[in-house]
């Protein structure tokens, strides 16, 4: 008889903590994530942080945190075992006393460029003998950016050392006469209306106002998506599109290094929330040039989230700078292949003063491969 009471009442026990669990158990729980850093190169590791509260009397038992991620962020042990192939679900399990916090640091790789948004947390919990869960999902949103790999400039394919020097010397050859940088003596083949007469007074000698160089050239580095005439087709050989975003990356690291004005372009488009993907004509990717301090930041940033997917074909996207009278501009296109369209519209673009060189990329090339140059 003891023993059936005893069986009653832990049953009445377990049903009413499982009924007390079942509507109090996700009361008063707040979760938060967060990333430590914004963005983080290819291959970089990244801390994300788990935060969760339990703000009221009654114990957590258990409770389990799913939230749905990229196989490309990933742990250094899924990293050793190559599990990261399709789509992926972080787990987490805590335990929380009455008005506890418990906060836990993930130490993940980014594996690949991209823009990884972390929108919501699926939330589980349930009583102590695990005969009831009750779910909810709680909104985390957070995002991380990977930018492209960085590699070392003599990995470029590119036309020659010497078209670089070619760059770096148009940024000072252009004098600027409202750029004042100083005074000098005069010297025989220049001209008389540089002549600073108070400074020559002062130093009974000839004196001309030294002018400042301006950077009347601009670099534009524009990777081309097609691999194929028609967009509605799927990119083919991503992987070598994502080489020669790469390469512009990297390219454009160095110049803007060396104080060139530089932009970026491609003729994919932005992963939302970015673009409307949703659109049937979708803006292509431009960024102006310019050597701002914040200028490789901004090309990182365009490049680590563009789609691989286009939003108009390479020629198209060339048109545009044709409409726009685009000039005193040197550019260089990373593409797979040169059709003959293109080098006319690159012929037009020429004959309006600037300077294109063509570099193809293919999945065997080496550093010395060959370099077609427009």
């Amino acid at each position: 008889m003891n023993i059936a009471w005893i069986i009653v009442v832990l049953l009445i026990i377990i049903f009413f903590q499982g009924m007390l669990y079942s509507k109090f158990g996700l009361r008063g729980i707040t979760y938060q994530r967060a990333f430590k850093q914004d963005a983080v190169f290819e291959g970089e590791t990244i801390e994300m942080v788990d935060e969760i509260a339990n703000k009221k009397l009654l114990p957590i038992p258990w409770i389990r945190l799913e939230s749905k991620m990229s196989p490309y962020l990933i742990t250094q042990s899924e990293k050793e075992q190559q599990q990261h192939q399709g789509e992926m679900f972080h787990r987490t399990l805590f335990s929380l006393l009455p008005y506890q916090k418990v906060t836990r640091r993930h130490q993940l790789i980014g594996t690949k460029r991209g823009y990884y948004p972390l929108n919501t947390v699926s939330v589980t919990t349930g009583d102590v003998v695990g005969f009831g869960e009750v779910f909810d999902s709680f909104e985390a949103s957070t995002a991380v950016t990977v930018y492209p790999q960085l590699v070392p400039l003599d990995e470029i394919p590119l036309p020659s050392h010497s078209w670089l020097g070619d760059i770096t010397v148009k940024r000072w050859i252009v004098e600027d006469p409202f750029l004042q940088a100083g005074i000098r003596e005069y010297q025989q083949g220049d001209p008389l209306n540089s002549i600073n007469w108070k400074a020559t007074a002062r130093t009974q000698s000839l004196q001309i106002n030294k002018k400042d160089f301006t950077a009347d050239h601009h670099l534009i580095i524009y990777v081309n998506f097609d691999t194929n005439e028609d967009i509605r087709m799927p990119i083919e050989q991503a992987e070598i599109i994502e080489k020669g975003l790469s390469y512009a990356a990297s390219l454009a690291n160095y110049a803007i290094e060396q104080g060139i004005s530089t932009g970026f372009g491609c003729n994919g488009y932005f992963v939302e929330p970015f673009t409307n993907t949703t659109d049937r004509i979708k803006p292509s990717v431009r960024v102006e040039p310019s050597n701002s301090g914040q200028q490789i930041a901004y090309i990182l940033d365009a490049i680590a989230k563009v789609k691989m997917d286009r939003s108009r074909n390479f020629r198209a996207f060339l048109q545009e700078d044709i409409d726009q009278g685009l000039t005193k501009t040197d550019m260089i296109i990373f593409t797979v292949r040169k059709t003959e369209k293109m080098e006319k519209q690159i012929n037009q673009l020429e004959s309006f003063g600037n300077a294109v060189e063509v570099v193809i990329i293919d999945d065997q090339q080496e550093k010395g491969a060959d370099v077609d140059a427009s």
